[in-house]
């Protein structure tokens, strides 16, 4: 389905600055109320760390009609897909820095629905990030259903200069590659263009052996210009979705560049690996049939539901007695060795906490990359050059992330400027919100402002 023709355009490119993530779906509710973006089939363009695309576990499908305790309901890993089943986003690109690998590389299409047996919203993804947080349901479970096209695609720094080598590209060649490409793909010939985007898609996937060259790269390629990961790679992806005239909101949280797992501060390795056993997700078998997919699903949500309520048993009484028969239950052995562990260093643990971080520990761990502030300066010199290939965005969001750590709050001041000073070269004057300053950060005030 197309979008209506929207009825206002910005005189200035609005950025929202925000702490937590979640807070931006407020500002881009209010440029759908203000008619700058469309009602229906809002694409994302989502650079992060961390995919944020799991849903309000508990949460009834029918909340994200009531904007009010919606906004009250989401959290920093949540806040995409209520949108999606609300039926405002179509399409989301995930950019990835190397060290995020959460969802498999690639076009993932799913069914995004409220859940017959349950009311809540679930998906229809296979994929293992969606399988361990108990979220998938087969497509005949689904009312309401909403499509969904989530495109993953990594991004890695531009590499450094290397003086050794002869005929090198200079960055002005890389742009002028990117321009040439851009027009090439936003071609009168709409189909052409398409097909050649799916064309060059195919050949850019990473080689059977495990290396990022696609089967019509060679070595020695300048600059590896089409590599995995590349300004150039990322054009394509993108191109083969998103048309010059598309609306579309540029999503970005400044973890994007550097990125912290908060809970390596708070537990020692040890403590890590006695979660990972008690949170081991096991998954299903590759190809498996829905009836093995759906059992996964089950046993997946009551392990958690046990460990749940295992800890917060913990948090009523955690002498010897009830962690004794605690761990006596299936799968829990190593919960007493992990409750002497945390008592040792703390007499009264935040039980709660830790099946927070139990949580994060199922199949992939959550990212941890402190970069170097050149490495930084790379990262950022590589998204400078695929937006600069890309449409102008109707609205950029941008989270910090620093509070809670996720962003290195050491690093963040200087990351920001760094990513708004591309953006004011990339796109001219900047509407610019710093709504983390202000004193009026409640989503709920936020929500009713003036459009």
């Amino acid at each position: 389905m197309s979008s209506a023709p929207l009825k206002r355009v910005y005189r200035k490119l609005p950025v929202w600055i925000v702490e937590d993530h979640h807070n931006v779906v407020c500002h881009i509710y209010r440029a759908i109320a203000s008619r700058h973006l469309p009602l229906q089939d809002i694409k994302m363009v989502h650079l992060d760390s961390h995919p944020d695309l799991l849903i309000p576990v508990n949460m009834p499908a029918d909340t994200v009609f009531d904007k009010e305790e919606l906004l009250s309901k989401l959290s920093i890993e949540n806040w995409i897909m209520p949108m999606v089943y609300a039926g405002h986003v179509s399409c989301v690109a995930w950019l990835h820095p190397y060290w995020a690998q959460q969802i498999r590389e690639g076009e993932h299409t799913m069914t995004v629905g409220r859940d017959s047996s349950t009311t809540t919203i679930r998906v229809t993804s296979t994929d293992s990030y969606f399988l361990s947080d108990g979220l998938y349901v087969c497509e005949d479970q689904l009312e309401n259903s909403k499509p969904l096209r989530l495109s993953v695609v990594r991004v890695n720094p531009v590499k450094p200069p290397d003086r050794s080598r002869t005929g090198q590209n200079t960055r002005k060649d890389t742009e002028r590659r990117l321009a040439k490409r851009s027009r090439r793909e936003r071609s009168k010939d709409g189909e052409a263009s398409r097909s050649h985007s799916s064309a060059a898609t195919d050949a850019l996937q990473p080689a059977e052996d495990g290396s990022s060259k696609g089967p019509n790269m060679r070595d020695g390629d300048d600059d590896d210009d089409d590599d995995e990961g590349s300004p150039s790679y990322v054009v394509e992806r993108i191109a083969s979705f998103l048309c010059e005239t598309d609306p579309y909101v540029l999503d970005i949280d400044l973890d994007f560049f550097t990125c912290k797992n908060p809970f390596k501060e708070l537990y020692t390795q040890e403590e890590f690996s006695i979660l990972k056993d008690l949170y081991n997700f096991r998954g299903p078998r590759l190809n498996a049939d829905k009836e093995e997919l759906v059992d996964c699903v089950d046993r997946r949500i009551h392990q958690l539901e046990d460990l749940e309520a295992a800890f917060a048993d913990l948090l009523e009484d955690d002498g010897e007695e009830t962690v004794t028969r605690l761990a006596s239950n299936a799968g829990m052995a190593s919960l007493a060795q992990l409750v002497s562990s945390l008592k040792s260093k703390n007499p009264c643990p935040d039980y709660e906490m830790v099946h927070q971080a139990g949580l994060t520990c199922d199949s992939v761990e959550l990212p941890h990359h402190i970069s170097t502030d050149e490495e930084i300066d790379r990262i950022i010199s590589a998204v400078q050059l695929f937006l600069k290939a890309l449409p102008k965005p109707t609205l950029v969001t941008m989270s910090r992330s620093s509070l809670d750590e996720y962003c290195p709050i050491e690093q963040v001041e200087s990351v920001q400027s760094r990513v708004l000073a591309i953006l004011e070269g990339l796109y001219g004057a900047l509407d610019l919100h710093k709504d983390y300053e202000s004193n009026n950060t409640d989503t709920l005030d936020c929500q009713t402002k003036a459009s």
